[in-house]
């Protein structure tokens, strides 16, 4: 029911359905006098969410600074969020990933740099699967094609959300034997790292942030960047949202 509400209450805040909403609500009512002023307001909201440079800012201001490989020192354990696959494909051979693949690769690489010794992926299967398998197996399976052995590999494939992760995640390793006052490195997206840190320390659970997946670009200042729309832009606003509205609706039930 949470998830379902908080999903909801998402949709609703969306640009687009705002957007939607006033042109759809102005060409209904075109003959009454606040017709108009809704279309303006519509079109107007319209360029500003798909202005690339404007959406590239917005998240530039959001994300966490990026961590060179270089400047960490070594941690015991990293610990890996999914939420990075498509569980809806039907081939049972092969993980199919969305955005965020730089969640394991990123992990692997710091893995065969020494700056982790184990790896815990946590996640389950999600929404409405046509997979068998959990998102934590599928990444497990691609990091031992990467050659790390399977015994620095932990998994945890019974979370469905990030808070969720935070608690089964910390249950693991209290069950492998890990001390409750070892810092970790928390591996995650980086627009998602506030809520995801947020949940972890809610839990007690004690990492260090260790940001991927970037959204941004570095700032360019051009012609096209600056004036063409660009439906990217709306997609990177609504990952903007949902995840302000999600870190709103965990503070309200005390997951941060």
């Amino acid at each position: 029911m949470f998830f379902y509400l908080s999903q909801f209450l998402s949709f609703l805040a969306m640009p687009l359905t705002i957007i939607v909403a006033l042109l759809a609500i102005g060409l209904i009512f075109y003959k009454k006098s606040f017709s108009r002023r809704l279309l303006l307001m519509g079109f107007a909201l319209l360029l500003f969410f798909t202005n690339p440079f404007i959406s590239n800012l917005s998240m530039l201001a959001w994300e966490p600074d990026f961590k060179p490989f270089d400047t960490l020192p070594e941690y015991e354990l990293g610990i890996v969020l999914t939420g990075v696959t498509n569980l809806s494909k039907t081939a049972y051979d092969r993980t199919f990933f969305d955005k965020g693949a730089d969640r394991v690769t990123h992990a692997i690489q710091l893995y065969k740099l020494g700056k982790i010794k184990k790896i815990l992926i946590t996640g389950g299967q999600g929404l409405n699967p046509v997979n068998t398998n959990t998102e934590a197996e599928w990444l497990r399976d691609v990091m031992l094609l990467a050659e790390i052995p399977a015994e620095d590999i932990l998994i945890e494939n019974q979370a469905k959300n990030t808070y969720q992760n935070a608690v089964l995640a910390k249950e693991t390793l209290e069950i492998v034997g890990y001390r409750p006052d070892q810092e970790h490195l928390l591996i995650t997206s980086a627009f998602h790292m506030r809520r995801a840190k947020g949940c972890f320390n809610k839990v007690g659970l004690r990492t260090v942030t260790f940001p991927v997946d970037y959204y941004t670009h570095d700032i360019k200042i051009d012609i096209p960047n600056l004036l063409y729309p660009d439906p990217k832009s709306m997609a990177t606003w609504h990952t903007l949202f949902k995840e302000w509205i999600g870190i709103t609706v965990y503070k309200i039930a005390g997951y941060i």
